[in-house]
């Protein structure tokens, strides 16, 4: 009746046994598929669908590649939006009665007709125009040109001929039509004219005739007249000082100097003390240019006219720009100009022959050659070395077209061979004037020119001498130069920059209550 444990239990596993058996047949199938998937997933994941194009051209690899980049492509461009326009709302025209309204209700160009408006039927006071009116007046402005006159400017402006004429010997008058500068612009009015095949007449002229001067016709009946309007300008130099500090070029442009008048003061002080080795950090610089204002506004910033350094507050170099003879210099305070440099070269040509012995190549013997020879074109130009005065200009034996020049110092130059001579005998040249122009007259195998220097009468070796030219101020010359550089030494820095008098002098508007308050004058 009764059965052991282990037989229930035996039982009871069968019995279980028994009852999971369709249960395991369906966890199969499932661990079966998800195996499955596994296994492609790990074959998918093992494939290189982006291998590199570039090997195993050909192979299964390459094209597996080709076939992932051309699906890849495909679906970019498949995925590309529209660029097409977007259809909005557009609203009807107008027309009929809804036109005629919005029309009445808007502001068209003149040039286009200004047909805006409701119309209106004209009437029996409506009378047609014989022809058109003309303006009263024509305002317009003129500009001179270079090269061109006041008197063609005006009756290119529409001035007639005999009014332009009046107008421009009345200017003539005041001021020399040379000092009107080019650009200048010039208000014209012209009048109503009695017939249109007149010209009109010139009611109005107005201009800036020089910095410190306007200038106004004005029509006076059948006359015209000039009036003059002188406006004040000040004429104080422009003075800056400071502190060389570690750049003189800096420090000079700082404190508000032009750089083209600093790079001048560098170029003045450097031909007195080198610039690198004896300005010291602590040292001040001293600029005075010449500058001019008007009342009016405008401003005019001269050139470099002062120059100077001090330390420890004594002057290291005064160096004043002064015209003497005819020619501007710089020269220190005592009255001393000095330019050193070597002698200009007479032609752009190389030099071909050299000064000493040499084998003339027309006398086939050895003889001194006592110059150089330049080559150059036919007819390029022969420059003046330095200052100086023609001695003898003419034909001379184997030099052929020969000038000599006599310099100061005891110094001569001469110039042969030329084609043609510019200058004549007893004239005054100039450092690098044209003198005349390379040729092959004389003993010459070609155009060339043959420069010679002498000293004391007697040549010398060109490339052994350097030219130093100096100039001294003495007696009355000497006394203005000073004064003038007494003058510039009193200027405070900063002083043409205060305002002007005239500028800064202005009477307040008086209310009315108070000139009524006030005492009635005897």
């Amino acid at each position: 009746m009764f059965k052991s444990i282990d037989d229930i239990n035996m039982q009871v596993q069968g019995s279980a046994a028994i009852a999971a058996t369709p249960l395991s047949a369906s966890s199969t199938e499932t661990n079966l598929s998800d195996d499955k998937f596994a296994e492609w997933r790990e074959y998918l994941a093992e494939i290189d669908w982006v291998p590199d194009l570039g090997l195993d051209i050909g192979s299964f690899t390459w094209f597996r590649g080709l076939i992932t980049l051309t699906a890849l492509c495909g679906i970019a461009i498949s995925a590309l939006p529209d660029f097409g326009p977007i259809a909005g709302h557009r609203a009807d025209p107008l027309s009929g009665y809804r036109a005629d309204q919005a029309r009445s209700q808007m502001i068209a160009p003149l040039a286009y007709g200004s047909d805006t408006g409701i119309r209106m039927a004209a009437t029996d006071a409506v009378r047609p125009l014989a022809e058109s009116p003309e303006r009263p007046s024509i305002e317009l402005v003129a500009t001179l040109g270079r090269g061109d006159s006041l008197r063609r400017v005006l009756q290119r402006a529409g001035v007639a001929s005999s009014e332009a004429a009046r107008a421009n010997d009345l200017i003539s008058g005041a001021v020399s039509l040379a000092d009107i500068k080019p650009g200048t612009k010039i208000d014209v009015i012209l009048g109503r004219r009695p017939a249109k095949n007149q010209a009109r007449p010139l009611d109005q002229l107005a201009f800036r005739a020089r910095f410190d001067l306007n200038l106004e016709i004005l029509r006076d009946g059948d006359q015209l007249k000039l009036n003059r309007k002188p406006i004040l300008v000040d004429d104080t130099p422009l003075r800056i000082k400071g502190t060389v500090g570690s750049s003189l070029y800096r420090s000079a442009r700082a404190a508000g100097a032009p750089a083209d008048a600093v790079q001048k003061y560098l170029k003045v002080i450097g031909s007195k003390l080198s610039v690198s080795r004896d300005i010291r950090a602590t040292d001040e610089f001293d600029i005075i240019l010449s500058y001019r204002r008007a009342e009016t506004g405008e401003v005019e910033v001269g050139d470099l006219i002062y120059a100077g350094l001090e330390r420890d507050g004594k002057p290291t170099a005064q160096l004043l720009q002064w015209q003497s003879g005819g020619r501007t210099n710089w020269f220190e305070a005592s009255g001393i100009g000095q330019s050193s440099g070597e002698l200009a070269r007479p032609t752009n040509g190389r030099i071909t022959s050299n000064y000493g012995m040499r084998r003339h190549p027309i006398l086939r013997y050895k003889r001194m050659h006592s110059g150089l020879d330049f080559g150059g074109g036919y007819g390029a130009p022969i420059y003046a070395v330095t200052d100086g005065t023609v001695i003898y200009s003419g034909r001379k034996g184997g030099f052929g077209n020969y000038v000599k020049l006599q310099h100061s110092g005891g110094l001569a130059s001469g110039y042969a061979h030329m084609s043609r001579i510019a200058v004549r005998n007893g004239r005054r040249v100039r450092k690098g004037q044209i003198i005349g122009y390379i040729g092959s007259t004389g003993l010459s195998t070609g155009p060339h020119l043959h420069y010679e220097l002498y000293r004391g009468g007697r040549t010398i070796n060109p490339r052994s001498v350097k030219f130093v030219e100096r100039a001294q101020l003495g007696g009355r010359e000497l006394r203005r130069f000073k004064g003038e550089l007494q003058k510039l030494q009193q200027v405070a820095p900063g002083a043409a920059l205060a305002p002007l008098k005239s500028a800064a002098i202005h009477s307040k508007p008086e209310r009315e209550i108070n000139r009524l308050t006030k005492p009635l004058k005897s």
